[in-house]
Parts: C-alpha cells; structure tokens; sequence
C-alpha cells in the first residue's frame, strides 16, 4: 500500500507526514479490518480451489469459482464463509503497519541525492518492505489456511465415511507450538516469502506510476484526485496479485497441515512446484487467480480510501495531508 502522493518523487519534503507512524498504523489497521471482512469469504473460496488436487480420474470437488462458493455456502452456512477471519482481523493491523513503515522508510534511505526515486530503487524498496512482513504474515496465513480448508478437507473425510475434528486458531497454533516450537507457526516461510516480497516489487512501483497519471487535487499538488488513487489502488493490486499467483498456490499448499486421503505431500518449495507441474500441469499455477484478483483489488482500494478521507488523522485530531 501507498499513500496518495506521486510516490516516484521523494518524500524528503514531507518528511513529518512521511513518518507519522501512528496514523500508518490506524489507517493500515482500519483498511485492513474493513477489506477483510469485505471480500473474506472470496478468499475462503480462493484458498479451496488452490489446495484441491485432481483426483486420478481427473474429479474435482469444486468445477469453478461459483461452484466452490454455493458448494460451501450451502454446507457450512453465512458463518462458515468467514472461517479464519479472526485470525486475519486480530494479525492484519501488524501487517500493515509494518509494511507501510517499512516501505516509507526504505524509500526515504533509497531517494537519491538529486530527490528521485527511479524505477529500481521503488522496486528495491517495495521488496524489502515485504521481506519485512512476512514476520507477522507467515502465522496469519498458516493459522487462516487450516481454518478456511477445515470444511473442504472435513467434506472428503465425510465422503469416505470419516469424521474430523473441530479445530481453532488456538488449538492449532498451541499444537504446533507444543510439537514444534515456535518455529512451527512458520511453515512454508519461504514461500510466503517468494509471494510477499514479489507482489510488494510490482504493487508500489506500478501504483505510484498509475497514480500518478491521473489529474491532480490542485495546481502543483502532488496529490492525486481521490477516484485516480482508488482505481489506482484496485488495478496495481489486482496485476500484482495475478503476476504472484504461482507463488501464492505453492505458499497455499505448503501450509495446508491437513491433506484429502490420497492428496500428494510436500517437502519444500520445489517439490511443491515439481510435482504440481508434473501431476496438474502449468494451469494449477492460477488456481484461485480470478478469486485473488478480486480480493486484492479492493482491499488496495479501500486503504486508498482510508488515506484519502484522513480517518485515523480525524480520529487523532491531526491535519490530514490530504485535505
């Protein structure tokens, strides 16, 4: 995410609001908050899709994006659909803060002496603001994973005349945990990584360069009218998250603890990519593409919003940068 300045140029001029962390933090919180609880059961059915595997006679549980969501919808209810989301809700305000600050501060120490930031350099510090993340982003997805695949992998069992248990958020992570350490809580880190870092290298860049296409507020403002940052926000958004989808399959799959009887194992990143080419088949790659698009688009639009409207500079009583 970004804020609704031309982002290409450097922030050394504004470098108070640049830095004011704390409305980072509640901005980044909020938007989060309300993208999740907006398109959450988009991203129950997205994370479905990537983990079914085709069976040998080529059967699928669920034939489309549609078919996932009246299948699931009719078997666990309006509830059901938000399985995983307190996870996300109670990890998602972390996140944001620390990818915004730290995307703030690496392109604050990468613009050049001149006062630009090229091409490069955002991507640089997009990368790293990603890199960043994946501190609080790797638990959120290991925990929201098993909690939005519950259903599907309880549908099979169901099937062959088998039970599974209930499980939660706590009751998984005080497992592994207990098993593992807390290193168990960062299953699938590498590619949780492989998918943040790359989707933070194309998103900045490329809404900075959108953003800044669009008409200004006033003559010699930086800032861009609030509809460009929105639509901005949504299209930089969704073609990163297409461009990332491989890596978000295999990250899915990595971190599903719980696998269909017959469902193949993996051991690692590779493995995962080497035998889902080898069984699926280049397409596997963007299962769940469509669905990622759609849930990325909008939660980037809403953190645009939320910048633009000044919301947590309101509720601190602080003059918002852009009014």
């Amino acid at each position: 995410m970004a804020s609704n300045s031309n982002t290409s140029t450097s922030p050394v001029a504004s470098g108070a609001k640049q830095f004011a962390l704390l409305p980072k933090i509640i901005n980044g919180g909020i938007a989060g908050i309300i993208g999740v609880s907006c398109v959450f059961p988009l991203d129950l059915v997205k994370t479905r899709l990537q983990n079914q595997q085709v069976g040998p006679n080529g059967e699928k549980m669920y034939k489309s994006m549609l078919d996932c969501f009246k299948k699931t919808y009719r078997a666990e209810g309006y509830f059901g659909m938000y399985r995983g989301s307190a996870v996300n809700i109670l990890l998602i305000t972390p996140e944001k803060a620390i990818k915004l600050a730290a995307n703030d501060f690496f392109r604050h120490h990468l613009t050049t002496s001149n006062g630009t930031l090229p091409i490069t350099r955002q991507m640089a510090a997009g990368g790293l603001a990603g890199l960043c993340q994946i501190v609080i982003t790797t638990p959120m997805e290991l925990l929201k994973i098993q909690m939005q695949d519950a259903g599907r992998v309880a549908a099979q069992a169901k099937e062959l005349g088998k039970s599974m248990p209930k499980v939660s958020a706590t009751s998984i992570a005080m497992e592994l945990i207990r098993t593992k350490g807390i290193t168990g809580l960062y299953k699938g880190t590498g590619a949780t990584m492989l998918r943040d870092v790359s989707f933070s290298v194309v998103y900045f860049p490329l809404f900075a360069t959108l953003n800044a296409l669009g008409p200004r507020r006033d003559d010699g403002s930086n800032e861009a009218v609030f509809w460009c940052s929105f639509l901005s926000g949504c299209a930089a958004g969704s073609m990163a998250a297409l461009a990332v989808n491989p890596f978000d399959v295999v990250k899915t799959r990595l971190q599903a603890l719980k696998k269909v009887e017959g469902e193949m194992q993996f051991n690692g990143v590779a493995d995962c990519i080497g035998k889902t080419l080898k069984h699926e088949g280049v397409t596997a790659f963007f299962k769940g593409g469509l669905c990622r698009m759609i849930v990325i688009a909008p939660l980037f639009g809403i953190a645009q919003m939320v910048y633009f409207l000044g919301v947590a500079e309101a509720i601190l009583g602080m003059k918002s940068g852009n009014k």
